[in-house]
This record gives C-alpha cells, structure tokens and sequence, in this order.
C-alpha cells in the first residue's frame, strides 16, 4: 500500500474517532470541513471493505484512447531533454516545424506523465533579443523615399489609382508626404523638391527603391 493510501486511511479514521468521541457528526463535518453525505459514504466503505475502502479511487479510468501518440511524446520529451523547451515553446516548435497540432496543455501533461514538467533550478531563463532600429545619429544624413499605390472609388464609383510619395529621415523619423496622380520622373524630382523645402535641416543622401521614376533625369 503506497504512502498516500496510508493518509487518506488515517485522516478517514482520524475523522470517525472525532464524531465517536463528540458524538455529534454536524460538528465533526463542519470541524473537517466536509459534508455528512461524504462522511456517511466513508462510513458505508469502511463497514463493507474495512480499511482499503477508505482509499480514493480515481474518478475514471484513462481512456488510451484520448492519450497522445507516442510518436508525438518522443519528440516532445526530446525537445525537452535536448533544448529545454517549455510547454509554450514546445507546443509552438511541433507545429511551426512539423505541423503537428498540440496545446501547450496538452504537451505539459506529457511532461507530467514523464516527471518532467519542471526544468532545472539551474536553467538559465532565454532572454528574448530586442531588435535594434536602424538609425543615424545626424538629421538629413540619411532619408528613405518610397512610392505607395493608393487605391480608392470617386463619386462615380470609379476606381482611381494615385500614388503616395513619402520621405523619412532615418535620425529624426520626420517624415513628409505628398500624393500625386502620375508615377513618373516628373513628380519624383518635384516630391524631392518639396522635401528639401518642408525638411529643417540640410539633406545629404537620399535612398530610394530603383524604381523607374528615380531613373536618368532624378539623378
């Protein structure tokens, strides 16, 4: 008989010595903290299977059915073993790389099953890396000019295009814009114009997408 079999029948017995003594098995329920239906159930067991009906059974059996696949908890207790993954990460890794669908519940109780769902005191925690912006430390040292497509239904319900040409400086993050109805050369020279116009400060490279309105006349 384990050691939890062995509590359960000692506090179960504990509880019985309690009402014999008092007398009143109100008391001893409310003194325990259960209710008299659980405690006339014990005392039913007790009477009909002595001391080993007093040990909790499982609410029901495991249903093998419902169980994860094995093939499923290998890589599972793999990736646990090798990259100290955690239920989250593991459940994420499956289906990224192997397109198998489990919760991170579900890949705990595996875990669990296996007496592995705690890591190591002494795992360090992965810090997870903050992307560093691209950026200069001098205004107009550096200025992205892009095109965007717009599109858009006039009063008419007609589909009209425009286009969205936009600067930003890559220390300041000041930006301007301006929307045109060509995508030409013409209005790329003259959006750049404007920049240097609407910008506070001197410009000196500017970074384009090689687009063919940035071609032999904007240079």
């Amino acid at each position: 008989m384990s050691t939890k079999a062995q509590r359960e029948i000692a506090h179960k017995l504990k509880v019985f010595a309690h009402a014999e003594q008092n007398g009143n098995v109100v008391l001893t329920c409310r003194y325990f903290g259960i209710s008299r239906n659980t405690f006339y159930r014990w005392k039913k067991n007790y009477k009909s299977k002595g001391e080993i009906g007093l040990v909790n059974s499982k609410p029901c059996p495991q249903n093998l059915k419902l169980r994860t696949p094995a093939v499923i908890e290998d890589k599972i207790i793999y990736l646990r073993q090798h990259y100290h993954f955690g239920q989250l990460r593991i459940s994420w890794y499956l289906w990224r790389y192997h397109q198998i669908k489990i919760s991170a519940t579900g890949a705990y109780h595996v875990l669990k099953r296996h007496g592995m769902n705690r890591l190591p005191q002494n795992q360090r925690k992965r810090s997870i890396p903050i992307p560093q912006r691209y950026e200069k430390q001098v205004p107009g040292h550096h200025v992205q000019v892009n095109v965007k497509f717009l599109f858009f239904k006039d009063q008419n319900g007609k589909q009209v295009k425009r286009y969205q040409y936009t600067a930003i400086d890559d220390a300041t993050r000041i930006r301007a814009l301006k929307i045109c109805e060509k995508h030409n050369q013409a209005n790329a020279i003259d959006f750049v114009n404007y920049v240097i116009d609407k910008f506070p400060f001197r410009i000196h490279t500017i970074q384009t997408e090689n687009g063919h309105e940035f071609q032999s006349k904007f240079n």
